[in-house]
């Protein structure tokens, strides 16, 4: 116990976090950093990015939600601590990425009808599954949902976004680095707590494994390759391959997983994407003694 009140108290929070690497950061990113031009000068990726960035407010309201949820209902003071400061960090990442949404040109008036206009109903979906569980008590469910299911996917989501921003957009990495590393802290906790409760109920394994089951299927459909996709992705190895240029850097690659994005349709990109998810996320169930079931079979 004593690893576990280090590891996941409010002080080594504080020197990690807000001391540590979200010293000096305003939204998350470095003072007086801003979308590129090129970006807001195109339609096409502004509106792609606006897309974008609602799926990541409403996870993100998801994950307050769930998180601010747990709290009460946690079994032990260490996990409530815990839980408190990640209420937090999820509180933080619904304002950072709101404020992306309002960088890139949407009006205040306009925010909460563009979040509806856009938001994916399988996110929607996989958010009610999640709350649901909260709503009744179940910590074990909620835990599994939240710091398991969710983040676990999103931890690999946010590494490929930094992946294909780093260049580009700075901003918006240094924005997603934060987020990655307040996500790292959250899939540590759950894999941790989750996994001696799930040695202490083995009888709950069947039903959660069927929740991990439904919740992943929304998951995995949200970024399933939508229309418009293909001309969106045409457009944005144009103006990257423009961005590179201007720096002297025309054939610098863009990496994830050791595969050069810039040479990748959007059904393989998501291949990719989908795969080093799953990958990672197979890896953590297992740590927790769970086995992935596959949302398709």
């Amino acid at each position: 116990m004593a690893n576990f009140l280090d590891a996941y108290s409010i002080q080594n929070w504080l020197e990690s976090a807000p001391q540590g690497y979200l010293e000096g950061t305003q939204y998350g990113h470095q003072p007086g950093e801003s979308e590129p031009e090129l970006l807001m000068e195109n339609e096409i990726l502004r509106q792609d990015a606006i897309r974008g960035a609602v799926q990541l407010v409403v996870g993100e309201r998801a994950a307050l939600a769930a998180s601010s949820g747990l709290i009460n209902i946690a079994p032990d003071h260490p996990s409530k601590r815990f839980l408190a400061t990640q209420t937090l960090d999820e509180a933080r990442h619904v304002e950072i990425f709101s404020q992306r949404l309002l960088d890139l040109g949407v009006k205040k008036k306009d925010f909460e009808s563009t979040i509806e206009e856009h938001a994916s109903p399988d996110l929607v979906n996989f958010a009610e599954v999640l709350l649901e569980k909260v709503d009744k008590g179940d910590f074990l469910a909620g835990v599994v949902g939240q710091n398991i299911v969710l983040e676990g996917l999103a931890f690999t989501v946010f590494e490929f976004m930094e992946a294909t921003n780093r260049h580009f957009n700075p901003k918006f990495a240094h924005t997603l680095e934060g987020t990655i590393a307040d996500e790292r802290r959250h899939v540590g906790f759950g894999e941790n707590r989750i996994g001696s409760l799930i040695k202490d109920q083995p009888e709950r394994r069947d039903d959660i494994q069927e929740m991990q089951k439904e919740m992943t299927g929304h998951m995995l459909r949200v970024f399933q390759p939508q229309e418009g996709d293909q001309e969106t992705q045409i457009e944005a190895q144009r103006v990257l391959q423009k961005a590179r240029e201007a720096r002297g850097r025309p054939d610098e690659p863009v990496l994830f997983q050791g595969q050069d994005l810039r040479n990748l349709d959007p059904e393989t990109t998501t291949k990719l994407l989908t795969g080093s998810i799953l990958g990672e996320f197979k890896v953590r169930l297992g740590r927790i003694g769970l086995e992935y079931q596959d949302p398709t079979s």
